[in-house]
């Protein structure tokens, strides 16, 4: 069986079969989806670096998170908008071994920094008068840094893990993406060692940090009930909002496609929530952290008000 395989060399996205007229009304659809991620998080990047009312440690965090997202939707987008105008256009095996990579690099970096935000907002909140000396810039930047490395590792573990398994056909991912599940589909050996690791990364990058995170903002409510004013109880609850709605939107959608329970069609569920997953999270956290963030509107009021006068 060995001498008669052959070694894959490049494979070929089934991205979404739909009729070619609909394709070109997604790809310019997604093309326009995909400015304003890039658009939206730019600016709160530029916000974040331009106002030094915005150099505060859960800012600091809200850059990282606004790169992600970038690098993320990059990573994916132009990928599926390429196989959208052409089906037929293969990856090389190197270039979906790499967007692979990438693509767990980023999904777990913004899985760990969710959480450095939401120990941000514990500290904020329910220790006040020690915030600054917890959220020193120096924890600020460790939390950071070991959220990125933590990230590269992990991926790197299931990298090595794929690179270990022979390809040698079939040649078509299912999917708009090297997905990790999906590219595993097409290996010609036994992928339980692999599978394992999925599932054990998904528990553990996923429900454990997405527990501790509810557990916080249990505590974080607590504490918002306690204050004694409602200016104070608004601001408090403002600054958590935005964050909460980021954390249930993400860890909603990547629960149920890692973790949850299968039915139906789960390849063809997968692939729609991970569309949803890459293109519109993304592009949806700016636009949520500007509408319920008053700093961040404040912000670009004043970067507005500061280009009319020059």
């Amino acid at each position: 069986m060995g001498e008669n395989q052959t070694s894959v060399t490049e494979f070929f996205l089934a991205g979404f079969p739909l009729d070619p007229r609909i394709q070109m009304l997604l790809c310019g659809l997604f093309t326009l989806f995909y400015s304003f991620t890039l658009l939206g998080n730019g600016v709160i990047l530029g916000l974040i670096s331009l106002d030094p009312r915005l150099h505060t440690p859960m800012y600091f965090f809200l850059s990282h998170l606004a790169t992600v997202d970038i690098a993320y939707a990059c990573n994916t987008v132009p990928q599926m908008l390429v196989n959208l105008l052409n089906p037929a256009k293969p990856i090389s095996f190197a270039g979906c071994m790499t967007q692979t990579f990438l693509f767990l690099t980023f999904a777990l970096t913004e899985c760990l920094l969710l959480l450095m935000m939401s120990y941000d907002r514990y500290v904020a909140i329910c220790h006040p008068l020690r915030y600054s000396a917890i959220m020193s810039w120096r924890v600020c930047i460790t939390l950071s840094v070991s959220s990125w490395v933590l990230g590269v590792l992990l991926a790197l573990v299931h990298l090595v893990l794929l690179l270990l398994l022979p390809f040698c056909g079939p040649q078509i991912v299912n999917h708009f993406f090297c997905e990790i599940v999906a590219v595993l589909k097409l290996a010609c050996a036994d992928t339980r060692i692999n599978e394992i690791a999925v599932l054990a990364g998904a528990v553990s990058v996923l429900v454990g940090p997405f527990s501790t995170i509810v557990t916080s903002y249990i505590h974080i409510l607590r504490a918002i009930l306690k204050i004694q004013s409602r200016e104070g109880r608004q601001k408090a609850f403002s600054t958590c909002s935005s964050h909460l709605c980021v954390v249930g939107l993400f860890y909603g959608t990547a629960i149920i496609m890692y973790v949850g329970p299968r039915y139906g069609n789960p390849e063809e569920q997968k692939k729609y929530l991970l569309l949803f997953h890459s293109l519109f999270n993304p592009m949806l956290n700016p636009l949520i952290y500007s509408l319920r963030n008053k700093e961040v509107k404040a912000a670009l009021k004043r970067m507005l008000a500061k280009e009319r006068t020059l």
